[in-house]
């Protein structure tokens, strides 16, 4: 039996692109404005001693109705094989859930600048982590060579 929780968001994404796109978000600057009146700015002392940050965050602008439990093509191209959902990183998730490592550029009090953040203006977010080396990998990583294919240019500079 699954349990159900609330979570509300603690910022919002200010800035940056508008609508959610699948390439180009390299180079991309927005501001994640920590807006729920709980937090002062205690909250973000010592936050800009590190350089990335790991950021929860909801799916705002999905279709609900677009959520496919089983196997897909990723980004429906037919070269590539099909996956389950839990093999996607995409929008299409069971609980709307988006994770992104972005680049932190500036602490502003409760406005946390970023590059490469792949969340549009607007987009709730739920929580707010700093990146430490020692929670990433702890062995050699292996993906399937669709997954390269495909994001080339996920974190290219957006074209004109």
């Amino acid at each position: 039996m699954a349990e159900e929780f609330t979570v509300r968001p603690v910022a919002h994404v200010i800035g940056g692109r508008e609508k959610p796109t699948d390439d180009y978000w390299g180079g991309t600057k927005s501001i994640i404005r920590i807006d729920d009146p709980r937090f002062d700015e205690e909250s973000t002392r010592g936050l800009d001693e590190f350089s990335h940050l790991e950021v929860v965050f909801y799916f705002h602008l999905t279709d609900p109705a677009d959520l496919h439990f089983g196997a897909r093509a990723a980004r429906d191209n037919p070269e590539w094989p099909k996956v389950g959902v839990f093999g996607h990183r995409n929008m299409r998730r069971v609980n709307w859930l988006g994770v992104s490592r972005c680049k932190l550029l500036k602490v502003d009090g409760l406005d946390l600048h970023v590059e490469d953040l792949d969340a549009v203006d607007g987009t709730p977010v739920l929580d707010i982590k700093p990146w430490f080396q020692e929670m990433g990998p702890r062995s050699e990583t292996a993906q399937p060579s669709w997954v390269g294919e495909m994001l080339v240019d996920y974190f290219a500079p957006q074209q004109d």
